[in-house]
Order: C-alpha cells, then sequence, then structure tokens
C-alpha cells in the first residue's frame, strides 16, 4: 500500500494540474457518486491526509480518494487517451490537464464540513503541517502490551507510515517489531525517526534510508531477507507481525534489533 510520501506527491501533482481552475470533466465512475457533476467548479486545493487525498472544491465539496494496494492517480495534458479497460474510478479534468483515478480503493464525495467523516479519526499525519509528536507518542501508548510493529501501522496513532518506513524506523531505533510499546523506554525516539525519514524522501521518487542512492544500497532492512546487515554483516530476517494481512510482512535484523517474535 503507498505509504504517506508517495500519498504526499500525489496530492503535489494533483494540486498543480487541478487547483485553482475549472472543472470541464467531472467523471464518478462508481455507482454510489455516479450522477455526481462537479463540471464548472473550481478546485480550491488538494491536499493529503496520510494515506487519504482530498480535493477541495468550489461550493463546500471534497472528493476523497485513497489508493489502497493498487490504485494512482494519473495526471497527463487535456485530452490524453485514457487508460484501456475498466480500471478507472474518476476523471477529473480542465482546459489544461486531466487526473484520471485508476484503481482507486476507495471514492466518495461529501460536504467538506464533514471530513471528519473519513479521516478524522487518523492520527497525527507525519507529513501534515499540524504534525503532533506529543499526541502520536500519547496515542501509541495507550495500549501498552500491543507489539510496537503492530501500533507503528495503526493509522488511529499517527498518519502515514507503511510497511516500509516501519521496517527502516524500527532499524535505526535498535529495537525488535515484536517489543511491547510499554517496555520502550524512548518511544518519542521512534516517533522522531518515522518523521525524519518520510520528511526525507516526501519529494524523492526513489526511497533513499541510508543515504546511499546506490542500487541496493538505499534500505536498511527492508527488502533485504537472506542478505548480510549493512550494519552489522549479520543475515537480514523476513517475518509478520500484525493482525492485517497486507501489513504483516517484516524485516529485521536480530543482532542490531535484538528480542525473538513471539510464538
Amino acid at each position: 500500500m503507498p505509504e504517506g510520501d508517495v500519498v504526499y506527491r500525489t496530492a503535489g501533482r494533483l494540486g498543480h494540474a487541478l487547483d485553482g481552475r475549472v472543472l470541464t470533466r467531472s467523471d464518478f465512475r462508481v455507482p454510489r457518486h455516479a450522477t455526481a457533476d462537479l463540471t464548472g467548479r473550481s478546485v480550491l486545493e488538494t491536499v493529503s491526509r496520510g494515506k487519504h487525498l482530498l480535493t477541495r472544491v468550489e461550493g463546500g465539496l471534497t472528493v476523497h480518494t485513497h489508493l489502497r494496494m493498487e490504485g494512482s492517480w494519473q495526471v497527463s495534458p487535456a485530452g490524453r487517451g485514457l487508460p484501456p479497460g475498466d480500471v478507472i474510478r474518476l476523471v477529473l479534468a480542465n482546459a489544461d490537464w486531466q487526473a484520471v483515478g485508476v484503481r482507486l480503493g476507495m471514492v466518495d464525495l461529501v460536504a467538506t464540513g464533514d471530513e471528519h467523516r473519513l479521516v478524522g479519526h487518523l492520527g497525527p499525519d507525519l507529513l501534515g503541517a499540524d504534525w503532533d509528536p506529543a499526541e502520536a507518542v500519547r496515542r501509541l501508548t495507550g495500549r501498552p502490551g500491543l507489539a510496537i510493529g503492530e501500533a507503528l501501522l495503526d493509522q488511529r496513532n499517527l498518519a502515514g507510515i507503511g510497511t516500509i518506513y516501519r521496517a527502516e524506523t524500527l532499524f535505526l531505533a535498535g529495537v525488535s517489531p515484536w517489543r511491547p510499546v510499554g517496555a520502550i523506554e524512548d518511544v518519542g525516539r521512534i516517533v522522531a525517526l518515522a518523521r525524519r525519514l518520510l520528511h526525507a524522501n516526501r519529494e524523492r521518487e526513489k526511497r533513499v534510508m541510508t543515504g546511499d542512492p546506490r542500487p541496493g544500497r538505499g534500505m536498511w532492512v527492508y527488502g533485504r531477507a537472506g542478505r548480510p546487515c549493512l550494519r552489522c554483516g549479520y543475515r537480514i530476517s523476513r517475518g509478520e507481525v500484525g493482525a492485517q494481512p497486507q501489513e504483516r510482512l517484516i524485516f529485521w535484523c536480530r543482532r542490531c534489533q535484538p528480542g525473538e517474535p513471539a510464538d
């Protein structure tokens, strides 16, 4: 699933193409909003909120989308041909640009004042202007018996982190993914590391966690199962943590992050 940095960049691309322009095409291809028409309205702004996208439109309306596992927004000059097949969920276009939502996991049209119904449950946004690390720590520590590897992916605690940033953050912190939150002395340090990694990569198409952009050197542990740890040389392990199938995958170094997974 795309993580907060990808969604942040997507909001930037949508904003560049749509913000401040009048819509000349509005095509919702989801049953719930099939008759909705935003043509003639100006797009006010497009922002990200964790892994969610909010496109606010003149007249007090907001288009909410979520990429989920396979979704994407394709931005191109107006009039360009659309992707073939039954994959399009939404088209928003103006005289200059068109934005095509492909395989979007969620598409909603709500009153802007009701955005909280869709994103109000989220914790502090790691890339948001209103980032609040103290609130993120408070939420993470609210369930002290939960494994930190599971707590970090709960978007109600902090919004935007996914499996890649979880693995890299915990490696840099030297913390086992299975360590209970209540057994960690400085949860704030983990939160700060996650924020620093996402912030450093928010404008990059290719993520670099190690400072080394060479092929195969950008990640400390993620995707490197069976290969030597770049810090200690021990073999990187791969396992599962958490309850959600799409979010269980974890990579870690047993030497740098001591603490075996629970049976």
